[in-house]
């Protein structure tokens, strides 16, 4: 089933209001804030756990008013209805979406759609309650020892190997719930083609110990099953030198079998690597694999943390689910932070979009959202075919704070480009730390850390709102030659988004957070959010130009005048370093 004409919302008359409302549009923020005691209390929201502040965004009542206007004119609420329900919304693969239902929960009351929905004919709760208690048990029996290596050691390290959505999600949430991790187990990621990335994360390890994860869907990603063979070729090298197994056929597939697992449903091709068919999980082609990190995709994470955390994780997805589908637009925090972005994008024109993470364990959220946004919402073309009528997509960006102080905020506070930028922390660190010295100046003996870490994230937000005047500057005693400089315009737009800490569920609350503001935006540009056909001729140009790497003169002949100029250059450095 495929979809009908979505609606132009550029055409809609919110939309001309929003551009009317764009022209000469001059925030400000200070007289905002002072005109208005209740601003912030008025624009602050809750989801879950998650307090969302968009008060110091580029909102006003007017622009608010058109923008939920806009989500009622391309149906948000009802598009994400059927989405959840089962409707091949993925028009271009003619495919379901349906994440969501990962993390449905297996004895949930009143859900919506009902317990044992059916989609193409499958039962999809029964099925993925079937594959993640496969898991489960799975991951209890490494936990617990009870699965051993060939040589009968217990497993002390996880081998993650895939790309895209079955590498980004993995290493964001295990990096994430570090403080989670069962001592005596670590997990490593493998996805770059690069042989240096699996050298180095494979160099120091103890094959005796180690286990592997191959996850590809299809079990015939290039990149990932490249990885796999170089890991299987360690693994056989590195028992045989050590006398662990002969260097037999045999032995070297029982090796396999003890320290290869797979996350694909190619059953006959992880058959044929080596795998025993019984070790691999499946998942369903309606989960898009930037949106598949709470499926078996997970599997080296749910080692990592247990099968409970894994519960809570899947919870907090869900409470953001159950947020988005019963809360009216007008306090729904992903669908106002998605207006807020299409509003800065189309109409304010910013290119990209900061994130921000206050919390040292989220170091690789900001990666993981740009394939979750930039994959998602990189579309030319609406879910018909037809070309877009507007800009799409965002480049997001960013890195932790304070790190992003005393790098990259400088073109934020006092560049020349709007930069929308979401500010995340919590409450309640993991490592409550506190500075028994202090510095004499500044630091007090006893400064709890934390709480000093926070004072940053907070005086951002609030320096990039209201900014520093020349008259502000001028008070200080500064020279008047250097006044321009240390002038901070403000009126730069923040959203800040705090959680009590960073346990399981608040994870899988930002992520679900971040997947319905994709959501969002994709519906009101009338694009397909779920398929990245833009990623594929890449892949088969490579294929195609491997041979000539390789010194195939012909195919060397084939290439345009600039790849074989730089391929014929490649060729001499290898040669000359031979």
């Amino acid at each position: 089933m495929t979809e009908s004409v979505p609606v132009d919302s550029a055409q809609t008359d919110a939309w001309k209001q929003l551009s009317d409302i764009a022209t000469g549009f001059s925030p400000d923020l200070r007289g905002w804030f002072a005109s208005d005691a209740s601003r912030a209390s008025r624009y602050t929201f809750q989801a879950a756990d998650l307090t969302v502040d968009l008060s110091k965004s580029f909102l006003t009542e007017e622009v608010l008013r058109h923008l939920l206007q806009l989500a009622k004119d391309a149906d948000v609420a009802g598009r994400y209805q059927a989405m959840i329900a089962g409707q091949h919304i993925n028009g271009s693969e003619d495919r379901a979406v349906l994440h969501t239902a990962l993390r449905r929960p297996k004895d949930g009351q009143a859900l919506v759609p009902p317990k044992g929905f059916l989609v193409d004919g499958e039962d999809i709760d029964a099925e993925v309650h079937a594959t993640l208690d496969k898991v489960f048990a799975f991951a209890d029996s490494v936990r617990s020892g009870a699965w051993t290596g060939i040589t009968g050691k217990r497993i002390e390290t996880v081998v993650n190997i895939g790309i895209g959505g079955s590498d980004l999600g993995p290493v964001m949430v295990y990096e994430a719930l570090k403080p989670y991790v069962q001592a005596g187990i670590q997990c490593r990621f493998v996805s770059n083609i690069d042989p240096s990335d699996i050298y180095e994360k494979t160099a120091d390890l103890d094959p005796e110990t180690t286990l592997f994860i191959v996850a590809s869907k299809t079990f015939g990603t290039l990149e990932t099953l490249t990885n796999a063979r170089l890991a299987r070729q360690w693994l056989w090298n590195n028992l045989s030198e050590s006398g662990a197994i002969a260097d037999t056929d045999d032995d070297r597939k029982n090796a396999v079998a003890k320290h290869f697992v797979a996350v694909s449903t190619a059953l006959d091709k992880v058959a044929a690597f080596g795998i025993d068919p019984q070790n691999a999980f499946g998942f369903w082609d309606w989960v898009g694999g930037r949106y598949s990190v709470d499926s078996a995709i997970g599997t080296s994470v749910v080692i990592a943390i247990g099968p409970d955390n894994w519960r809570e994780f899947l919870s907090g997805f869900h409470a953001i689910d159950e947020h988005m589908r019963t809360t009216p637009l007008e306090q729904n925090v992903p669908v106002l932070m998605g207006l807020l972005n299409v509003w800065y994008t189309n109409f304010l024109k910013a290119q990209s979009h900061a994130v921000l993470p206050y919390a040292q364990y989220l170091h690789r959220f900001p990666a993981y959202l740009q394939q979750l946004t930039m994959e998602s919402n990189g579309k030319s073309v609406r879910w018909d075919g037809s070309p877009v009528t507007s800009d799409t997509g965002e480049i997001f960006w960013g890195e932790p704070g304070t790190n992003g102080q005393h790098a990259f905020y400088q073109l934020i506070h006092q560049g020349t480009r709007l930069i929308p930028a979401d500010f995340i922390a919590v409450a309640n660190p993991a490592h409550p730390l506190k500075d028994e010295s202090g510095d004499g100046k500044t630091v007090k003996p006893g400064q709890d850390v934390h709480a000093l870490f926070m004072a940053n994230f907070f005086a951002q937000t609030k320096a990039l709102a209201f900014g520093k005047t020349a008259d502000e500057v001028r008070a200080e005693g500064t020279a008047e030659s250097v006044v321009p400089a240390r002038v901070f315009s403000g009126n730069r737009p923040t959203t800040s988004i705090l959680a009590p800490a960073l346990t399981p569920s608040v994870v899988g609350q930002l992520i679900g957070l971040y997947e319905h503001i994709v959501f969002t935006e994709g519906t009101i540009w009338g694009i397909d959010s779920f398929d990245q056909w833009g990623v594929e001729l890449g892949k088969q140009l490579a294929l195609q130009v491997a041979p000539a790497v390789d010194g195939d003169e012909q195919a060397l002949d084939a290439q345009d005048s600039s790849t074989k100029s730089l391929i014929t250059k490649y060729l001499e450095l290898r040669e000359a370093a031979s």
